[in-house]
């Protein structure tokens, strides 16, 4: 049973609308290392771990990526809920417009909808959490590119806040592989799942 509040993680008040940063910020939605892969990433991982400190992790990284999700989410209806025709055409969103108008629509900057394929889940531990590590630093340099393109210090102060947040994650998922590290068999290291045959899987 999830428990939501009914406000956002971090404050988004954007005074002045701007489609060329809508442009740039919605690659954060639905783009291959936005916020929507990431929840659902972790989120689907966590069923297949075996230890419960990092399911914990996973649920509430994962959790917490949605939240960030919202925040992507409110960033691109304020930066243009109130544009006019002439505001946007001739700027990249104009084709975002013509399909979603005020809709919010998880697609890349380049205009690719999200695809699930961007989410890795292989059920084995040690990968799940390295590409969980991997993943996080892909979003944090999306957000450092993000920051030296828009000068809008409304949309600045939440974008840093979402980069800040990956950094700790990549921590805490830091922390996963070491606990992980210390309940592996070591004549098995890759073969974690106890459901595997370790005749067959057993590293010799």
């Amino acid at each position: 049973m999830w428990i939501y509040e009914k406000k956002l993680e971090y404050p988004v008040k954007i005074k002045t609308p701007n489609s060329q940063t809508a442009q740039i910020i919605i690659s954060q939605l639905g783009g291959p290392d936005g916020e929507l892969g990431a929840s659902m990433r972790y989120l689907n991982q966590r069923y297949s771990s075996p230890d419960g400190k990092i399911t914990g992790i996973l649920t509430d990284i994962g959790t917490e990526e949605l939240a960030h999700l919202e925040i992507v989410a409110a960033i691109l209806h304020q930066l243009t809920k109130n544009l006019t025709p002439e505001q946007i055409a001739g700027t990249p969103f104009a084709t975002y417009i013509v399909d979603h108008p005020v809709g919010t629509y998880p697609v890349s900057a380049s205009g690719i909808p999200f695809d699930m394929k961007y989410v890795g889940v292989k059920g084995d531990l040690l990968t799940d959490l390295n590409e969980d590590l991997a993943a996080e630093q892909k979003a944090r340099t999306t957000y450092d590119n993000i920051l030296r393109l828009v000068d809008d210090p409304d949309v600045r102060d939440p974008i840093k806040f979402l980069r800040e947040r990956e950094i700790v994650h990549y921590q805490r998922f830091s922390d996963a592989i070491r606990i992980a590290q210390d309940n592996l068999d070591s004549k098995n290291f890759y073969a974690y799942n106890p459901s595997y045959d370790k005749k067959r899987h057993t590293c010799k």
